[in-house]
């Protein structure tokens, strides 16, 4: 040995050698004194007690065959150590991922009701005395605070105001957004905040620098 000691390679090279010799050179062919397969079988897995264990040590070290079983018992039970460890890591792992997707999902689902689309590109404005034809009503869920509406085709960039009346003529919301031109689509956003209002029925209105106020049907859920 040198001056500085083994180093780890060269250690487990030694105790190689070794329990080779272990293997070969204690025969022992009518096991005589050998403890039983349960003792070799704690003392491989460390669940004896060193004290307990400390009487069979002599014996390990003189008997080929008890050595032999118990190095078999030692891999197998720092396999199946192994074996659970990376169960648990596995374990571990999936549930941090699904609870990541989870969380994502929930966020996704957050983001996807707090902003709502309005499409008014294909509805109809009216046109002098003449009514708008009938039309499906827009569907908002009420948690949305941020709606995004496609002005209807031919909208301008520019400031717009929109309110929310309710059927029987009660005002519900009002609010001024800045429409720009996206791919040629006039996107209006604006921020609302309908709390606790009522429910239902009611028209979305929109006009352009205090122009007329045209009219969308809106039902609020």
């Amino acid at each position: 040995m040198n001056a500085k000691g083994y180093s780890a390679r060269e250690e487990q090279r030694l105790l190689a050698a070794l329990g080779r010799g272990l293997l070969k050179e204690f025969p022992n062919l009518d096991r005589s004194g050998c403890p039983g397969v349960d003792v070799l079988k704690r003392i491989a897995s460390r669940t004896m007690p060193l004290n307990e264990a400390d009487r069979w040590l002599d014996h390990l070290g003189s008997c080929s065959p008890c050595y032999s079983d118990f190095s078999e018992f030692r891999r197998a039970h720092e396999s199946g150590r192994k074996r659970t460890l990376l169960a648990i890591a596995a374990s571990i792992l999936v549930a941090v991922c699904m609870g990541g997707w989870f969380l994502l999902q929930r966020h996704n689902e957050s983001l996807v009701v707090q902003t709502a689309l309005l499409d008014l590109r294909n509805r109809s404005l009216p046109r002098g005395t003449e009514p708008n034809p009938p039309e499906p009503p827009l569907v908002v869920n009420r948690a949305a605070r941020h709606w995004n509406i496609y002005l209807p085709l031919g909208s301008t960039e520019g400031t717009y105001e929109i309110r929310i009346i309710t059927d029987s003529g009660g005002l519900l919301l009002t609010a001024t957004g800045e429409a720009t031109l996206v791919s040629g689509i006039a996107s209006l956003p604006v921020d609302v905040n309908l709390g606790s209002k009522n429910l239902g029925r009611c028209n979305l209105e929109i006009r352009k620098n205090a122009g007329e106020w045209n009219s969308f049907p809106l039902v609020l859920r």
